[in-house]
């Protein structure tokens, strides 16, 4: 009887830590309860109601009514907080700012239409294109905030097409022009703040960037439809990021959509010989990225084209369609740049590159300095992959960087014929069950 109770322990315990084994990131260490809890906002926990219609906010998409709403915002924040609720209907505005304390929250068929005209953005101090420096605000603000939310099943238009069409104007008279030449708003800035969650919505037809979040920790983007044009020619939107996240720390993007005439996420954190003294910039840290579908993008996921070091960043049970890479690492010539432990877990689909990697050239400066910054890449790892691709690999050596542990493990790929995928310049890539149109590759 005794050595069956033993046999029985022996088998509990041994379950048991089966069961309690942890989602970990790619370093090893445990990816925290907070990542799986992703409870739906509930605006009645969240203060007094300001229905803004309520406050002499008319329903018509043409009257502009930027100080109306931001006199409402101001209200709700004065009198303790409270959610600011755009109800159904379009409202035209500017650039508004949000409060500690206020949250916004979009009703079915609300929408809250950005104005295409860039005086009605002010001009402040803000992060844009890995600088802080003078720009204009975005449609939605918030700034130093503790607990803001964003929600509903609305719409925040960035109404992009006279912009577009300016920037491919101004591309044609100068093609050195830079995104900043030319004067556009993002849809939505989120920095300097904590504990944030952006569900429900729509974003769509932005300026420039869609949603950039900087200095900002403990954020959840959640169940989100993002668009902005690739086509026709003169309508797409250029520069329009789904996902921007400059210097964040612990971010979960889950059961979203995105397809857009740019990266969908990308990872930023500086620029420039010295970017990784500068106190405004830094890396981005245990980023999850799951359950999300990606339509027409530059790339799914990116690192750069301003970043400095990106770790633990994961991108799983994900489906592409028509994306141009599913993975790209920027490297920049001006920058020291560090990209690792990044897996590719659970992807279906079809791309035309799955991991590209090369200088990246795009006005960079050296500011004087002589010589190339060095970068490196490494634990980059593909697991359970099913892709049609044009490319596995469309890589190249270079003396700006190298790339070391990129293990593909358990994938499938459809391609174009005669591939290299056994890179000299890939220190220790390793091929695990890897099967390329129908054949096993051996490692």
């Amino acid at each position: 009887m005794k050595n069956y109770l033993i046999l029985f322990l022996i088998l509990v315990l041994s379950f048991g830590s089966g069961f309690a084994q942890t989602d970990v990131f790619p370093d090893g260490t445990p990816v925290p309860e907070w990542f799986r809890e992703t409870d739906p906002t509930d605006i009645n926990q969240l203060g007094k109601h300001y229905r803004i219609t309520d406050f002499g906010v008319e329903n018509d998409s043409t009257i502009l009514q930027t100080e109306k709403i931001q006199e409402v915002i101001d209200k709700a924040h004065n009198e303790g907080g409270g959610v600011i609720i755009i109800p159904e209907g379009t409202f035209l505005s500017g650039s508004i700012f949000f409060k500690q304390g206020t949250h916004l929250h979009l009703e079915e068929g609300a929408v809250l239409k950005g104005s295409d005209d860039i005086s009605h953005f002010k001009l402040i101090d803000t992060r844009i294109e890995g600088q802080n420096r003078k720009y204009f605000a975005g449609l939605v603000n918030a700034d130093g905030l503790d607990g803001f939310t964003i929600s509903g099943k609305g719409t925040l238009n960035g109404n992009g097409r006279r912009y577009w069409r300016s920037f491919w104007l101004r591309r044609k008279w100068n093609p050195d022009c830079t995104n900043l030449d030319e004067m556009r708003p993002r849809l939505m800035i989120i920095s300097n703040s904590k504990n944030v969650q952006v569900s429900g919505i729509n974003l769509i037809n932005s300026p420039f960037w869609t949603s950039h979040y900087y200095k900002c920790e403990n954020v959840k983007i959640l169940d989100l439809y993002i668009y902005a044009p690739h086509k026709p020619e003169d309508e797409k939107a250029p520069s329009s990021d789904a996902i921007d996240l400059d210097v964040c720390k612990n971010v979960l993007v889950k059961n979203c959509y995105m397809s857009v005439n740019d990266d969908a996420i990308a990872l930023k954190g500086g620029k420039g010989p010295n970017a990784d003294k500068d106190p405004n910039n830094g890396g981005n840290y245990n980023i999850i990225v799951e359950d999300c579908e990606f339509g027409y993008c530059h790339s799914a996921l990116t690192c750069g084209s301003e970043s400095i070091h990106n770790r633990n960043i994961i991108l799983r049970r994900t489906k592409v369609s028509h994306a141009t890479r599913l993975l790209w690492l920027k490297m920049r010539p001006d920058t020291p740049q560090h990209y690792e432990y990044i897996q590719l877990n659970d992807i279906s689909g079809n791309v035309a590159n799955m991991l590209y990697i090369k200088p990246w050239t795009q006005f960079f400066d050296l500011k004087g300095e002589k010589g190339m910054k060095h970068s490196a890449t490494n634990n980059i790892t593909f697991r359970n992959i099913d892709l049609e691709c044009d490319r596995v690999f469309n890589t190249q050596s270079s003396e700006q960087y190298n790339v070391s542990d990129v293990t593909l493990e358990n994938v499938n790929l459809t391609t174009s014929p005669d591939q290299d995928i056994h890179l000299d310049y890939i220190d220790n890539l390793q091929l695990k069950g890897v099967v390329v149109n129908g054949e096993k590759v051996e490692d």
